[in-house]
């Protein structure tokens, strides 16, 4: 009995350590093989991470919309899986697999048949959809309804986003140089350009020069103001212009609050945070002006800041500091931007630790802190203030002196277009 027991026993055993010898076996080929197909799909991966990082560039090239459709193509074949692999020094999942909204809801306005009288809006540019269809044109589509007799026409100053978008959605946005271009081709005599820009700065300055080298292509030139106007010597030196944007995006602000007033959130210990992008060029002043012009009409708990922190009271970690050593105890943060993309949608409101939203949570001094990811350019008044700018440079071509009244008239005029067109839709 005991013979057979352990005959039994060791029977067992070998049975049981070839099973699992068997079980390693299959495990250990299994493995090789995922091995073999991570390689496999990290190598597609990169192909495509190396087709993005070859079109994020801020030039253009013949050779620039077949490498977006390109990049595309590549990125369309991967699996979802290999997907979450694509990563290079720009690249990564986001760059096509991020829904940023409806691009069939906005116009690239780069079409020919111009006439003689062109107005064209030049933007930095988002690839953020939602924000152009609304922010960008919806800048465009104001100045359209203001000036019917003048073809609006659109730029982006950033190649890199108008690659972006070609690559991702097909849709081909003219650059400064393509649109100039594409306005002589088509006999443009009179031509207006109109900045969606915040302010004379460094983007405004290169615009001003890429104009310059065009004047002797038309009859008449004339660049519009950006959306601050003058930008004056010192922080004390505010315009009309900063108080109708001051005016706009805190009512915009209190608007999409659960507020009735901007009053009504200061007693209820909120502070309002515009944040904007900063930039190391002189008209930095400009953000600091902006503050002052807060103060000037007595809006005591809106805080300016700056995603770059230049001016530097703008940078986040001291503007918390402002907003705790004020006394409030809540916070909205907006951006201070014609649109919301990347800054507003990542720098503001995004998940990682050096996030606006991350840092004002993080300092422990605040009950709650929201976001409201909305861009200036679709706020009426601040699209009237771009007519208004428009009709000046008009004036200006004209030999002419256009006041505030006359440009309320337009803006006025504009509004009252588009409200008897809504009518009859």
């Amino acid at each position: 009995m005991k013979k057979k027991t352990m005959k039994s026993l060791a029977l067992a055993l070998a049975l049981s350590t070839a099973a699992t010898m068997g079980t390693v076996n299959v495990f250990a080929e299994e493995t090789e093989t995922a091995a073999e197909v991570s390689d496999e799909d990290q190598a597609a991966a990169d192909e495509v991470a190396a087709l993005i990082d070859a079109i994020y560039v801020q030039t253009w090239t013949e050779d620039t919309a077949e490498q977006c459709a390109a990049a595309k193509e590549a990125w369309d074949a991967l699996t979802d899986a290999q997907k979450e692999l694509v990563e290079g020094e720009n690249a990564d999942p986001d760059y096509f697999g991020r829904d940023t909204g409806d691009a069939s809801l906005d116009d690239a306005r780069n079409q020919d048949d111009i006439g003689e009288n062109e107005l064209l809006v030049v933007s930095f540019g988002t690839s953020f959809n939602d924000s152009r269809a609304e922010d960008i044109k919806g800048i465009e589509d104001a100045l359209a309804e203001a000036y019917p007799d003048w073809s609006v026409r659109r730029a982006f100053t950033a190649q890199i986003i108008i690659n972006h978008v070609q690559a991702r959605d097909g849709e081909a946005i003219d650059n400064v140089e393509q649109a100039l271009d594409r306005a002589v081709e088509n006999g443009v005599k009179n031509l207006i350009v109109q900045p969606t820009h915040l302010m004379h700065g460094a983007e405004y300055d290169e615009l001003v020069e890429a104009v310059e080298e065009y004047t002797d292509q038309f009859e008449s030139v004339a660049v519009a103001e950006p959306l601050l106007g003058e930008v004056g010597e010192d922080a004390t030196v505010i315009n009309e212009d900063k108080a109708a944007v001051a005016e706009a995006v805190v009512a915009a602000a209190v608007e999409s609050s659960d507020y009735d007033s901007l009053d009504a959130a200061a007693e209820d210990g909120t502070a309002i945070v515009l944040m904007g992008h900063g930039t190391s060029h002189t008209a930095k002043v400009s953000y600091s002006q902006m503050q002052t012009q807060m103060q000037e009409l007595g809006y005591d708990n809106v805080f300016i800041g700056t995603v770059e922190g230049e001016p530097e009271e703008t940078a986040c970690e001291e503007v918390i500091e402002s907003v705790y050593a004020a006394g409030y105890t809540k916070v909205i943060l907006r951006p201070l931007m014609v649109v919301a993309g990347d800054h507003a949608n990542n720098d503001m409101a995004g998940e990682d630790e050096d996030s606006w939203l991350s840092m004002f949570n993080a300092s422990g001094y605040f009950e709650t802190v929201d976001t409201q990811i909305e861009g200036m350019g679709r706020i009426e008044a601040i699209e009237d203030l771009y007519v208004a700018h428009t009709a000046a440079a008009m004036a200006e071509l004209n030999g002419e002196t256009a006041t505030a009244d006359d440009a309320a008239t337009t803006a006025d005029a504009a509004g009252e277009a588009t409200a008897d067109d809504a009518a009859e839709e």
